[in-house]
């Protein structure tokens, strides 16, 4: 779309201008396909977004369709293959977190907790209303990082747990100005 005003980070890269568009800020409410945000944030890890999204097909590819079930079962074999996969960002704690991820959102369905159900009531009602500066974390998306490492999740932090809750819509960070800003 040509002509409208978008968040200044989506700006100059096609596929990060369609990401903006298109699913950041979205509300995910699909128990996988939020695990699979979870997993590239924890990725992003000292890295930028852009990065990550530039290689998605990529991870998809390497993760087994970021099926955790499939995830699951990954051995010390299949890390070592995808530290030898250059479409991926090879760092062998994101790649084992990945893994651990895997088993832990599989542990939370076996114990009857539906992933989704789970991380929307820990976000609450968290539509930020105020305007301004966005903030790196806020005590619900420390409050999620403490809960998901409980539970044996890795590299969720509470800036990567926020980071996450902006791009599947627990929070509408957009710019003031942003034509996908919310009411």
């Amino acid at each position: 779309m040509t002509g409208v005003v978008r968040c200044a980070w989506a700006e100059g890269d096609p596929l990060m201008q369609d990401y903006h568009d298109r699913e950041w800020g979205v509300p995910v409410h699909d128990s996988r396909m939020l695990w699979e945000m979870l997993m590239l944030e924890g990725f992003q890890a000292g890295l930028s977004w852009r990065t990550i999204l530039h290689k998605r097909e990529a991870f998809r590819r390497a993760f087994a369709g970021f099926e955790p079930e499939r995830v699951a079962r990954f051995t010390a074999a299949d890390v070592d293959r995808l530290m030898q996969d250059a479409g991926i960002v090879r760092a062998r704690a994101k790649i084992e977190a990945t893994i651990g991820g895997a088993r832990a959102y599989l542990a939370m369905r076996e114990d009857g907790e539906d992933f989704a159900g789970w991380a929307w009531s820990m976000a609450g009602d968290h539509a930020r209303r105020t305007r301004g500066p966005v903030p790196a974390s806020t005590p619900e998306s420390e409050r999620l990082s403490k809960a998901l490492k409980r539970r044996g999740f890795k590299f969720v932090g509470p800036t990567i747990t926020y980071a996450w809750m902006q791009a599947v819509g627990m929070v509408d960070d957009h710019q003031d100005d942003c034509f996908r800003r919310g009411g």
